[in-house]
């Protein structure tokens, strides 16, 4: 029997550093909007083989191979659908000639176009985004998040930025059965009330906004946008809130590190995944045997043999997201500890956090 396997495309998002890693000193020294154009005319780019990656339930071994569509988000955005379509699709097609058997569609290519639908339409493997997994890590780790910093859910106030989108809408539905109040942040109004209708009825009351500023009294933030730059900056939290960023590129600006130390950020949950050899062999920013839950949802499938779409599409069943949390846990993925701004969140940083949440909590005036 073939030993089961998957690919996972990712692009360039820290442009300079990105960049700087296939092609130096190119990144360094070229300008950002140059890059943005340039990009265009890279081919799709193998990055690496992933071995080691051990099923708890199966004890059966993936492989796995990272390639690299090279566009960046703005170029995806400025381009013709039409023309990044085939680009994605001819990096899926490298992936499946050194062997997979299915697709992973990282960061912003799993929600350029249709979220998926086009794209698994024009390839001979199936695709998923991930977005199940992810769906159920960000749910997860915003409840432990919530715990570490003694923010009860059962009286926190929630905000979804980006709340219309495939995976902010899934969670706004979990969570409007968990908090007392939930608030949806998106730039379509009338996207918003359907997203509204959809929460109605359960245990939050909902509030629906396309005022980022609206998001300055929740305790708990999930952003998930998909837009380019960082939309969050420091005066929109108030102090003691967490913060979870799932978007990429981040919709948390890096000035809030700098000049926030009374709030939490997490960019979602770091997965552990299964096989003390596992081995990306690519440095994405994590440590070992660390993954994104878009790319442990990619891995999970293969190791079931589950060879099909799985999460394509702006819409998420909750269903879905129970199943692949299901799944992942039964080959032995888990949740293991959060990161920010590409440094862990150690204990020391959450106590500071903490202490200085206390203090500026009887200060502190919203700029905006």
């Amino acid at each position: 029997m073939s030993e089961n396997s998957f690919g996972f495309i990712f692009h360039p998002i820290l442009i300079r550093e990105h960049v700087n890693k296939k092609f130096p000193p190119l990144g360094t020294i070229l300008p950002i909007p140059v890059i943005n154009w340039a990009c265009q005319f890279f081919p799709p780019q193998y990055i690496s083989e992933i071995t080691g990656i051990r099923s708890r339930d199966t004890g059966e071994t993936v492989k796995g191979w990272f390639v690299a569509a090279p566009y960046t988000p703005q170029a995806m955005q400025d381009l013709p659908l039409e023309k990044v379509y085939s680009k994605i699709i001819d990096t899926i097609n490298l992936a499946e000639s050194k062997g997979a058997k299915i697709m992973g569609l990282g960061a912003h290519i799993a929600v350029v176009g249709d979220a998926g639908k086009t794209i698994s339409e024009r390839v001979s493997i199936p695709v998923t985004t991930g977005n199940s997994y992810t769906v159920a890590v960000a749910v997860d780790s915003m409840i432990e998040a919530a715990n570490i910093m003694d923010i009860q859910m059962t009286e926190a106030r929630v905000a979804i930025v980006g709340a219309t989108g495939s995976i902010g809408k899934a969670c706004a539905r979990v969570f409007a059965d968990v908090c007392p109040e939930l608030i949806l942040i998106g730039r379509d109004s009338d996207s918003l009330n359907q997203v509204r209708e959809l929460c109605d009825g359960k245990t939050a009351t909902i509030i629906a906004s396309t005022n980022i500023n609206s998001i300055y009294d929740a305790d708990l933030v999930l952003t998930v946008s998909s837009a380019i730059d960082a939309i969050i900056e420091p005066k929109h939290l108030k102090p003691g809130s967490v913060v979870l960023d799932v978007a990429r590129p981040r919709d948390v600006s890096p000035a809030v590190a700098r000049e926030r130390d009374d709030v939490l950020v997490i960019e979602g949950g770091m997965v552990e995944v299964p096989g003390t050899h596992a081995n990306f062999n690519f440095d994405f920013g994590f440590p070992q045997r660390k993954a994104f839950a878009c790319m442990v949802e990619t891995i999970a499938l293969a190791m079931e043999g589950r060879y099909e779409n799985f999460t394509i599409g702006r819409d998420i069943s909750p269903q879905q997201v129970r199943e692949m949390r299901e799944i992942c846990q039964r080959h032995g993925f888990k949740l293991s500890g959060f990161r920010a701004f590409e440094h862990a969140v150690t204990q020391e940083t959450i106590d500071n956090v903490r202490e200085r949440a206390f203090a500026n909590r009887k200060l502190w005036r919203p700029a905006i």
